[in-house]
């Protein structure tokens, strides 16, 4: 157990959370030498895939807002509510800059200043920043979890040594944004550990309630359709939502949101997800602008690296290599 003392010392996430206190770092003395990733880290093999934003989409937007604080923050800032697709598209391409663009310091300074008057009160009177360190270490894991989850389940199976490695890179990604460390689990172990005991602190609030709405009540259609054709040419759609969408979030999640799950339906879950993985060489035969979101397309070109052809299969444990 850590000794420190002082504003970075480690706190529970009820006791640092509550603080409420933003706690920015500066930047690297020399930017040149500073650690950032590149093509030969897993992050950038398997965050920039299509894949993981469209399976992992529902999963990790979910999950960062069943923690009742960045909900809060969520409602007392966001357009949310009002423009929830645009508020998306908003929040991807600057954390997508920050890992695959020439300036990862930079897109990642702003995706933290983004965040530096988003604070306020909660019902019980006490307090929230997001750029409180409890809080912005949460938003980071479950963009962390979501390349773990979404690769070992829709790509391919991740050895341990994996996915120790993406978390050990994750320690980089969270540096480029500038916000304290002191919350943020050493080894892999301790995360999945940090993991667990935060799905334990999901509540049901107004916010992410809202976000599931769709996959209780069916995706709305179009005001000039009439609702009974709605009905039947949606039906495809919703069924695929009530398997694949909520099959990729936490049970706690599905939990606070009122979303029926059961063996049936984690059965097909998994079907889907095996002939997923097992069309991985199919899609890594497609274009590297089809398979890549265009941020990390263009930084695969810009090092000149062709990553399909890159981590396609386990890394090999210690026993085989001892082999």
């Amino acid at each position: 157990m850590s000794t420190t003392t002082g504003p970075d010392a480690p706190r529970t996430f009820d006791e640092g959370v509550r603080e409420g206190v933003a706690m920015p770092t500066d930047l690297p003395d020399d930017l040149g030498s500073a650690p950032c990733l590149g093509a030969e880290s897993l992050i950038w093999k398997f965050f920039g895939d299509w894949r993981t934003h469209l399976f992992g989409f529902q999963r990790v937007a979910g999950t960062e807002n069943s923690i009742e604080q960045l909900a809060q923050g969520t409602e007392d800032h966001s357009i949310f509510f009002t423009d929830t697709i645009g508020r998306a598209k908003r929040t991807g391409p600057p954390i997508l800059s920050a890992v695959y663009s020439e300036d990862p310091y930079g897109w990642g300074r702003k995706v933290r200043d983004f965040h530096r008057h988003i604070k306020g009160t909660m019902s019980d009177g006490s307090r929230y920043h997001a750029l409180n360190p409890e809080l912005f270490y949460w938003g980071h894991a479950t963009f962390v979890d979501q390349v773990l989850y979404t690769t070992d389940t829709f790509i391919r199976r991740l050895s341990e040594a994996e996915k120790a490695q993406i978390f050990e890179e994750s320690k980089t990604w969270y540096e480029l944004y500038g916000v304290s460390a002191r919350s943020q689990p050493q080894t892999y172990a301790e995360f999945c550990a940090y993991w667990e005991s935060m799905l334990e602190h999901f509540r049901p609030n107004a916010t992410i309630r809202y976000a599931t709405g769709y996959l209780r009540k069916g995706v709305p259609g179009p005001r000039w359709m009439p609702k009974f054709l709605w009905r039947f040419l949606s039906a495809p759609l919703n069924a695929y939502l009530q398997i694949v969408v909520v099959g990729t979030v936490p049970p706690q999640m599905r939990q606070i949101c009122d979303l029926p799950w059961d063996d049936r339906k984690e059965r097909s879950f998994q079907r889907f997800a095996k002939i997923v993985r097992a069309l991985n060489p199919l899609f890594n035969r497609l274009p590297l602008r089809v398979l890549y979101t265009p941020w990390a397309a263009a930084g695969w070109r810009r090092v000149g690296v062709d990553p399909r052809r890159l981590h396609n299969r386990p890394a090999p444990t210690p026993q085989e290599v001892a082999r």
